[in-house]
């Protein structure tokens, strides 16, 4: 029969956010989040930011379907 001897893990506490550095974060967090929506759910192509010729609609077709976004 063998004891098993428990050890001690040590922890590391995470260092606090400064409430400046906590609003950057979430500011741009937004932002990208927005951005993702705007590409995956609302771009159709039509009236896409960067014009008719590339088609982010189409590139995330199937996602849009996937993730049950409306497209046609």
């Amino acid at each position: 029969m063998s004891t098993v001897i428990p050890t001690a893990i040590p922890t590391v506490a995470p260092a606090p956010l400064s409430l400046s550095k906590s609003v950057i974060w979430l500011v741009g967090a937004a932002l990208l989040a927005l951005a993702v929506y705007y590409f995956v759910g609302i771009d159709q192509g039509a009236v896409s930011l960067f014009g008719s010729d590339t088609h982010v609609h189409e590139l995330v077709h199937d996602g849009r379907h996937l993730i049950g976004f409306p497209c046609h």
